[in-house]
């Protein structure tokens, strides 16, 4: 028996998958990475936007006849009824299942058809199990499941369900662990990094302080962070930020740049507050990374609210800004403002005008680094064969150009040219 298992989605979907693959193999399973040699596929979901699911629906709708297939991650618990109408599956199971994936497998190379959703609002895996990486040299840490918000747009939570966060001493011992085993990147990730601990006594500066101890040469990347959820900590935060194993990288999804936007979409945080946190972490860090995410076309946002976002851009000139059409997901309170629909052309030339915009100014964020000299870390191949990708101190991408394996390896660079999305480095 061979599985393939295939991921959709975010670094915490990567992480439930390396945990299934892991799981599997301690099992006895054989793994493959081609799904054409495999007997059972595993898609491990995403549903978080529309085109996403149809993406993956589409792709299950692929998978040939005479495989098993198992659907897990968010997708089952979003639109269940979309995939018993279109998709022919022999298991279902919701995200972060652990190793009860070894079960379902089980019960399915055995003939039955198996719906494991209940109860997956609850499952915390332990960060103890067995673990394949994806990238050997980049660890992939769920510190939480779950959140504690109720943004009006997002669906993820009726996947994830509510916070619960691993311990400290937990997630030290896993770092501990990976890096022991050769990783020289660990990803903090979970649906929301800023709740981290909020059900435990602790907090997100906490944990960095205790992963900062752990011994051997790795850097720490931190995952989204909700705005206001990391407020109260804020100061500490930005201190845990200049420990020199932690990369100056921070994301903040911002969604739009209109308060009234921000209402009704449930974030509760205003704009001021949020350029109050940019500005906090770049008056301790100035060179530090910033990254967010904008939603164009939310129900209700006029013409000056959109041009509201692009003046907050413009002002606040983030290095990363992700941007999104929005699309209105079942089971969220936005299903219900439909009445309230922006027109789909004017959502997607909005979309492309703060597209362009957010490229404009990531080109010009990363003309500051023309010349820079200094060290970096190598955490992926280029797209090109003969190139591979490393990321500074402000996790700033730097593709290079090397005939030898520079997987894992700190090496001296040259910043030589500037793209909106990456910089070019010349080996020194």
């Amino acid at each position: 028996m061979q599985i393939f298992v295939r991921t959709f989605g975010c670094s915490a979907n990567t992480a439930d998958s390396q945990a299934i693959s892991g799981c599997l193999a301690a099992a006895g399973f054989q793994l493959t990475d081609t799904e054409a040699d495999a007997d059972l596929v595993i898609y491990n979901t995403c549903a978080v936007k529309g085109p996403t699911e149809n993406r993956v629906v589409d792709a299950l709708k692929r998978i040939p006849k005479d495989k098993k297939v198992i659907v897990a991650g968010c997708l089952p618990l979003v639109s269940f009824e979309r995939l018993v109408r279109e998709v022919q599956f022999n298991g279902v199971v919701g995200p972060a299942v652990g190793e009860g994936i070894v079960d379902i497998v089980q019960r399915v190379c055995s003939g039955e058809t198996v719906t494991a959703l209940e109860g997956s609002l609850a499952i915390k895996p332990d960060l103890e199990l067995p673990n394949i990486r994806v990238t050997p040299v980049v660890s992939v840490v769920p510190v939480s499941y779950g959140c504690l918000g109720c943004c009006a747009y997002c669906c993820v939570v009726h996947a994830r369900g509510h916070l619960r966060s691993c311990s400290v001493t937990e997630v030290v011992n896993r770092v501990k662990r990976d890096v022991a085993l050769g990783a020289r990147e660990v990803w903090l990730t979970s649906q929301d990094n800023a709740c981290y601990g909020k059900d435990i006594g602790a907090n997100l500066a906490g944990l960095l302080d205790a992963i900062c101890g752990v011994e051997g040469d790795f850097r720490v990347r931190v995952g989204m962070m909700t705005p206001n959820l990391l407020q109260p900590f804020l100061d500490a935060l930005v201190v845990a930020f200049g420990c020199g194993k932690v990369f100056k990288f921070v994301h903040l999804p911002v969604q739009s740049g209109d308060d009234g936007v921000l209402r009704r979409m449930r974030r509760f945080y205003t704009v001021k507050e949020f350029k109050e946190i940019v500005a906090a972490f770049r008056k301790a860090i100035p060179e530090i990374s910033v990254s967010t995410d904008v939603i164009c076309g939310f129900p209700g946002e006029s013409a000056e609210a959109f041009e509201n976002t692009l003046q907050l851009i413009r002002e606040v000139q983030p290095d990363v800004v992700n941007v999104s059409k929005f699309f209105a997901r079942p089971k969220t309170a936005a299903w219900d403002m439909r009445s309230e629909a922006v027109d789909k052309a004017e959502i997607k030339r909005r979309s492309m005008e703060a597209a362009k915009l957010a490229r404009q100014v990531s080109f010009e964020r990363n003309q500051r680094w023309l010349g820079w000299t200094g060290e970096i870390l190598v955490d992926e191949k280029g797209k090109i064969e003969g190139t591979w990708v490393g990321r500074n101190f402000a996790y700033k991408p730097v593709a290079v150009r090397s005939s030898a394996d520079l997987l894992g390896k700190t090496i001296h660079v040259k910043v030589v040219k500037t793209c909106a999305t990456h910089l070019v480095g010349s080996a020194e």
